[in-house]
């Protein structure tokens, strides 16, 4: 079904939520329009026939528990209403919120199919196919299982050349004397390199 500015305006004009008061409402509608736009989502005639489904659900519960905010309630409608739809394009719809949300915006962000497809988010039924196919060959796949293995303790093999740096370092540290030797003789030998290249 088509629709205009004009009806989507009229479904707009006819919402009266039975709670809650007006100035409420307008900042939860204000709220999932800033959502969805940061989703780029920027197709005003799309935006408001979502935030027609997202105020109407929000307003449902808002009857059952008047205490509730309706931004809240707009909000958590939002969260669980593109779970859905990312459980559905990724054919995932068994996972929970933390696996699904990130793996779904990220599918949605690689594949550019809210600039692409912009009537099919939030819409299965208006998602052409290749949103799908490009929703699911941007999704993340889990690696395999962590597996149990065992790993030996072996000795660091470093070499001759530190081997002998060692030993030197070890002496030095237990003769204070000799250790201040080795000090002055590195000034000693970093000063005449200094005189040397600014001659």
């Amino acid at each position: 079904m088509e629709l205009s500015v004009e009806s989507v305006e009229a479904q707009l004009a006819t919402f009266r939520p039975k709670t809650g008061t007006m100035e409420a409402w307008n900042a939860a509608y204000v709220r999932a329009e800033d959502y969805l736009r940061a989703h780029r989502i920027h197709n005003r005639l799309h935006q408001s026939r979502l935030i027609q489904v997202l105020l109407e659900r929000a307003a449902r519960r808002h009857v059952e528990n008047p205490a509730l905010d309706p931004t809240t309630l707009v909000a958590e409608e939002t969260e669980l209403l593109m779970d859905e739809w990312f459980g559905e394009m990724l054919d995932a719809k068994n996972l929970p919120h933390e696996r699904i949300a990130p793996a779904g915006r990220v599918a949605l962000l690689l594949s550019d199919g809210a600039q692409k497809w912009t009537y099919g988010f939030l819409d299965s039924r208006a998602a052409p196919p290749e949103f799908t196919a490009a929703m699911r060959a941007s999704s993340m796949q889990a690696g395999p299982d962590m597996a149990v293995s065992s790993m030996v303790p072996r000795d660091i093999d470093l070499g001759t050349i530190t081997e002998a740096a060692g030993e030197t370092l070890e002496r030095i540290e237990k003769w204070p004397l000799l250790r201040t030797l080795f000090l002055w003789a590195v000034f000693l030998a970093a000063l005449m390199g200094i005189f040397y290249v600014t001659r």
